[in-house]
C-alpha cells in the first residue's frame, strides 16, 4: 500500500508556545506559500497526521484561517483554501503602489551614498540570479531590495503598514509567472529606481515606483490568465 506523502513538516513539540498557535502558523504559512494552493480541500485527519498533532488544534486553526479569509467553509463539502480573485490582486497592488511611491519619494530625500551602494549590490545579485533563471533567489533578492527602500525612507509608520500588506502580498509571490521576461524587466526597473534615488529626484522616484508596481500587477494577471487560473471573478471558484 502506497503511503500518502505528507505536504507539511511535523510541528516541533518542544516549543514553549501553545500548540494551537504553532499549528495555525504552520497552516497559514503553507497557504501563503502555495504549499496548500487555492482550492485545496483541508481534511483535518490528514493535516493532523502530517503535522504530528491531534485534530483539535487543526480544527481550531482552520476556524481562525476562515476568519482571516484564507479558508472557505462550503456547506456539505468542508473546508477549502480560499481562491484569489482578480479584485483581490487589484486591491493589494493599489495599496502597494501607494506605499511604494511614498517610500521612494522619502528615500530620495534621505538616502546616503552608502545606502545607494547597498542597493546597487542588491541589483547586481538580482542580475546574476536573473541570468541563471533562479526564481526563488530572484524573489528573495527582490524582497530584500524593496525592504531596504522602506528602511531608507526613515518612516516607522510606513514600515508598519508595509508589514501588514506583506502578509497579503506573500500569496501572490508564489503564483505561476510564466516566462522569465518579467524578471529581466523588473531588473531594469530596479536599476532606474536606483538612479533616481542617486539623483535625489523624489518626483521621478515616485513615478518609477508607480510604473513598477503597475507592470508587476499586469504581468501577474497576464500569466494567471494564460495559465487558465483567472476566470470572470476568481482563480478558484
Amino acid at each position: 500500500m502506497k503511503t500518502k506523502e505528507a505536504p507539511l513538516a511535523p510541528i516541533a513539540l518542544d516549543s514553549y508556545r501553545p500548540l494551537r498557535d504553532l499549528v495555525f502558523e504552520s497552516l497559514k504559512d503553507a497557504i501563503l506559500t502555495q504549499t496548500l494552493p487555492p482550492g485545496k480541500r483541508l481534511l483535518e485527519n490528514e493535516l493532523a497526521e502530517s503535522l504530528g498533532v491531534s485534530r483539535t488544534p487543526v480544527r481550531e486553526a482552520i476556524r481562525r484561517l476562515e476568519q482571516e479569509g484564507l479558508v472557505a467553509m462550503i456547506p456539505r463539502k468542508g473546508a477549502y483554501v480560499s481562491g484569489i480573485s482578480l479584485k483581490d490582486i487589484q486591491e493589494v497592488y493599489e495599496i502597494r503602489a501607494a506605499l511604494e511611491m511614498l517610500a521612494l519619494e522619502l528615500a530620495a530625500k534621505y538616502i546616503t551614498d552608502e545606502e545607494i551602494a547597498e542597493l546597487e549590490h542588491q541589483v547586481r545579485q538580482e542580475e546574476a540570479m536573473t541570468e541563471a533563471n533562479r526564481l526563488n533567489e530572484i524573489i528573495f533578492i527582490d524582497s530584500s531590495f524593496h525592504d531596504l527602500i522602506y528602511q531608507y525612507a526613515r518612516n516607522s509608520r510606513l514600515t508598519q503598514f508595509v508589514e501588514i500588506l506583506q502578509e497579503q502580498f506573500k500569496r501572490f509571490r508564489f503564483l505561476p509567472l510564466g516566462s522569465g521576461s518579467r524578471s529581466h524587466t523588473a531588473l531594469a526597473e530596479h536599476e532606474q529606481m536606483v538612479e533616481a534615488l542617486r539623483a535625489h529626484d523624489s518626483i521621478l522616484a515616485a513615478k518609477l515606483a508607480r510604473e513598477h508596481i503597475a507592470n508587476a500587477q499586469d504581468a501577474l494577471i497576464s500569466a494567471l490568465t494564460a495559465n487558465g487560473l483567472i476566470g470572470n471573478d476568481s482563480i478558484i471558484d
